[in-house]
């Protein structure tokens, strides 16, 4: 009888190891469908303006060529390459002003920062071999580093989520609703402090429109990073010193929210996950049971008794009880 009820329970494991390649390749799928559609939906809304753009900019070119005829096709194509490593160098001269220096202290400090936590704008990088080899070093050292930090901010934001909630439930008859409530309380806090204020910070330093500061704000701290839009690049601009150090700060909270909110949502999926899995198993096993397991077809066996499970209330249905045999002594 043991053997019997052993038999359903392996069926079971072997077909839910058999659903989960299925799942992986459904999986796999929907994460190659995903970036089709961004390919797709990248290529038709700036394909067209890229093409656009590298023309108008090769008519300017030949006109320009036309207009002075000292200058020759070769010279020309030289000069724009210094002007486009002069801007990755920070030395772009404009008028009588130059970008904000690059390389001094604040903006070393601040390409040490989007260094380590792996942004990687792409507006500026090392250009000796010396200074190479050292970013790698620093690099590798430097990312384990901030992971580290980040967990532990992490850590603390959560705990101050959880003492949040703590005071919540003296005051509330359901801890479930004290949870919920910390929970809002700190993606609504991190949206204030770090997605909806900074943007206003760098409409005003920068110049840009609020979207365009929203922008920059979330692909810096989800860590993409593209360079399209960067802070202190503006040479017709007085930056003051504090600037690009609030912003290293900025992102060094910032990614360890945006961690923390990754997180809970993680852990909401896993939770759902496996009461789900818990729900299929159970519906499973009770389909593989053979109708010879229903205490109402079947009453027991002589030297069988039926017993309920611990801490189960006695009003359960039939199924759900178990049945146990012992030999007679």
């Amino acid at each position: 009888m043991c053997g019997a009820r052993a038999r359903p329970a392996l069926a079971g494991g072997a077909r839910g190891c058999a659903c989960s390649v299925p799942r992986t390749l459904l999986l796999l799928l929907v994460y190659l469908g995903y970036l089709a559609l961004g390919t797709v939906v990248f290529w038709l809304l700036e394909g067209s303006l890229g093409w656009d753009s590298g023309r108008r900019f090769q008519s300017d070119k030949w006109a320009l060529l036309r207009n002075f005829t000292c200058l020759d096709g070769p010279a020309l194509d030289s000069m724009i390459r210094g002007i486009v490593q002069a801007y990755k160098s920070g030395s772009l001269v404009m008028g009588n002003t130059t970008s904000m220096e690059r390389w001094e202290l604040v903006g070393s400090f601040f390409f040490s920062v989007s260094t380590i936590t792996t942004i990687g704008y792409g507006n500026l990088s090392p250009h000796t071999l010396a200074a190479r080899l050292f970013c790698i070093f620093f690099a590798l050292v430097g990312i384990p580093l901030n992971l580290v930090v980040l967990n532990r901010l992490g850590h603390l934001m959560l705990r101050g989520m959880h003492r949040f909630a703590h005071k919540l439930g003296g005051t509330l008859p359901d801890p479930g609703q004290a949870r919920w409530l910390a929970s809002c309380g700190a993606l609504l806090a991190g949206l204030l402090l770090f997605l909806l204020l900074p943007p206003l910070l760098f409409s005003y330093m920068e110049g840009w429109n609020y979207m365009e500061g929203f922008y920059f704000a979330f692909i810096t701290l989800s860590t993409v990073g593209f360079g399209d839009y960067m802070i202190g690049m503006d040479p017709s601009r007085k930056y003051p010193v504090w600037y690009k150090n609030m912003v290293s700060l900025w992102i060094l909270f910032g990614m360890a929210w945006l961690a923390l909110i990754i997180q809970l949502i993680f852990s909401f999926m896993e939770t759902s996950r496996e009461v789900c899995s818990c729900y299929r198993r159970r519906s499973e096993e009770e389909d593989l049971k053979p109708p010879s397991w229903e205490p109402e077809a079947h009453p027991p066996l002589p030297g069988c008794h039926e017993e309920e499970p611990m801490g189960v209330s006695p009003h359960l249905e039939p199924s759900t009880q178990a049945m146990h045999c012992a030999r007679n002594s």
